[in-house]
């Protein structure tokens, strides 16, 4: 599951970069983010004994935070460098809608993902567990299920929360986007996004809510930060795991305040304060920083973006027209430099 989960925080960057990246230059941000940044914010954040659940009575149950919000704001720490695709802009600045090149299987596509979401959630409980398994160190009685704090839960009632922040987001979503499909499906996801944190605790009304508010102000600050930063997301991975995830951890912090972030004695409880430090440590400290610093040495070293030709041209077209013209590239900016 773990691996999974790994593999699901590079490929959410994957759709961020589309079209304009060398495929060399996203390996290595997949390795990074895939096999060192989140496994060190679980170890932080994800983890019975991890010191942001002790001492900020940080909790994330089904991954705002860990899986989405860093993911989204490393997105965006390379998305700031690698500049948006060709035509995206007109000369006045203005964004261009570039849409998907086929609306059926892109929804097919999102609907797969409502169900692989569902097996994350199952697979983030612990089946069977007993407190004496742990050195008795949690109060109660034995359990037939535990959130990955291992804290009581059961698949049910995370079950009814997951269609009930997705049923708030997507009717959110159809309503903000005028029934755009593909925001309308997105909205799905970023209501199951925002929920998460704290969806091993919440009532199903409230899943629903929060899911449809982070859709409002997921779609919003997509469309602010792209005109004003020209920051081109092509698929919306920023704001549908990035945003979603930041805004889920702080509503969670204010809805949850004074619930135990896990069973064990002597843990802070959940707290606005200790939510919104999280938020920030995932999306920037460890997503949006050093996917930054990491993509600014790839441009300095001209290995981050391909040629423009090779981008008009598209990026699977031709193996050997990509080579050729990125090995051109790179003997014309040697010459320029000589």
């Amino acid at each position: 599951a773990f691996l999974l989960f790994s593999g699901t925080a590079a490929s959410i960057v994957s759709g961020s970069v589309i079209e304009r990246i060398r495929s060399s230059a996203f390996w290595v941000h997949a390795v990074l983010i895939g096999s060192v940044f989140w496994i060190v914010d679980a170890a932080w954040g994800w983890h019975y004994a991890g010191w942001m659940v002790r001492e900020l009575g940080y909790h994330d149950a089904y991954a705002s935070g860990v899986i989405h919000a860093i993911a989204g704001g490393y997105a965006l720490g390379v998305l700031a460098v690698l500049g948006p695709r060709i035509g995206k802009f007109a000369k006045d600045g203005t964004p261009r809608d570039i849409p998907p090149h086929n609306p059926w299987l892109l929804s097919v596509g999102i609907f797969m993902i409502y169900t692989g979401f569902w097996g994350f959630y199952a697979a983030c409980n612990v089946p069977v567990i007993s407190p004496e398994v742990i050195g008795g160190q949690i109060t109660g009685e034995t359990w037939t299920a535990t959130n990955i704090y291992l804290a009581p839960t059961s698949l049910s009632a995370i079950t009814f929360n997951f269609l009930m922040s997705l049923s708030g987001g997507l009717m959110a979503a159809y309503i903000i986007s005028k029934g755009n499909p593909f925001w309308t499906f997105s909205g799905g996801l970023v209501g199951i996004i925002t929920a998460s944190a704290g969806n091993d605790l919440y009532h199903p009304i409230q899943a629903m809510l929060i899911g449809a508010v982070g859709v409002v102000i997921a779609y919003k600050l997509h469309y602010w930060v792209e005109r004003r930063f020209k920051i081109d997301d092509a698929v919306g991975a920023v704001a549908v795991h990035g945003y979603a995830g930041f805004v889920g951890l702080v509503i969670s912090g204010f809805v949850l305040w004074g619930v135990p972030s896990s069973p064990f004695e002597g843990y802070a409880t959940i707290n606005p304060l200790g939510q919104f430090l999280g938020a920030v440590i995932m999306f920037g400290v460890l997503g949006f920083l050093p996917a930054y610093i990491v993509t600014r040495i790839q441009a300095r070293m001209n290995v981050l973006r391909v040629p423009e030709k090779v981008e008009i041209q598209g990026l699977d077209f031709d193996d050997n027209a990509i080579y050729e013209a990125a090995k051109a590239d790179i003997i014309a900016s040697d010459k320029a430099h000589s």
